[in-house]
């Protein structure tokens, strides 16, 4: 049985994890989670007396938090989700997010890199790889980003994994540092990562200050639709759940 930490699990895009794992996949999941502003507890009803879910009210810049929970659950993997992550929030108190995306990523990353250095290591892990991530190794760091950390995209095209990092705010700069943190985690020391640059998401549970929840409750209480510059903006989005298949 595989057995995940997930940071940020009490998110709406963390609790969606969370739920998908336990009931789709029996995973094992130990949820880590600060339980700010954006957390919502009641998004983990339904698996919350699972045997497979465990809860744990942890800061990830927590260093001897994290480490001991690390040593107790022996994860197979990470799922970093836990970030500040509204653009006009981190405009007025950057400090929160530098502290949240910045220091906290890298906590995770001292504290996983500490605990794979302690796991036994097949033979081909054991030799020197070109590519310092040898495929056999089972533990995997996956970083959840963002696309915006590229920036603006314009009228036209698209972002790719070669696109260049152009942050324009300090919440997608807080999370460009982050993504180059987990890449040096990478680099220097071997550490096994995966990063995702995700657009918008939304879902069940998203917190209502931003654009979709934000539009839809206020139409229901008949109050104004707000538009964000121009209104000429383009957003890609991304639905939290696994919606099944039907043929």
């Amino acid at each position: 049985m595989k057995k995940v930490i997930v940071t940020g699990g009490a998110g709406f895009i963390g609790s969606a994890v969370c739920r998908y794992l336990v009931k789709e996949k029996q995973v094992e999941v130990l949820n880590l989670d600060k339980l700010t502003y954006a957390g919502v507890p009641e998004s983990l009803q339904e698996i919350e007396e699972s045997p497979l879910y465990q809860f744990a009210k942890v800061d990830v810049c927590d260093k001897d938090a994290v480490s001991a929970l690390f040593a107790d659950f022996l994860p197979d993997a990470v799922m970093h989700l836990a970030a500040e992550s509204h653009v006009d929030r981190s405009i007025d108190g950057p400090a929160a997010f530098i502290e949240t995306n910045v220091v906290g990523t890298y906590t995770m990353l001292d504290c996983a890199l500490e605990y794979w250095r302690s796991l036994p290591k097949s033979a081909e892990e054991k030799e020197p790889s070109s590519n310092l991530c040898p495929l056999s190794s089972e533990f995997r760091f996956h970083h959840i980003s963002t696309d915006e950390v590229y920036g603006s995209l314009g009228a036209d095209g698209l972002f790719k994994e070669t696109t260049s990092y152009d942050p324009r705010s300090p919440y997608s700069a807080s999370k460009a540092s982050s993504d180059h943190l987990v890449m040096a985690w990478f680099h220097t020391y071997g550490l096994p990562v995966v990063i995702t640059n995700c657009s918008n998401n939304y879902g069940p549970y998203h917190f209502p200050e931003k654009l979709i929840p934000l539009v839809i409750l206020n139409a229901l209480d008949e109050k104004p639709l707000p538009i964000y510059g121009k209104g000429d903006n383009i957003r890609d989005w991304l639905y939290v759940e696994i919606m099944p298949v039907r043929w």
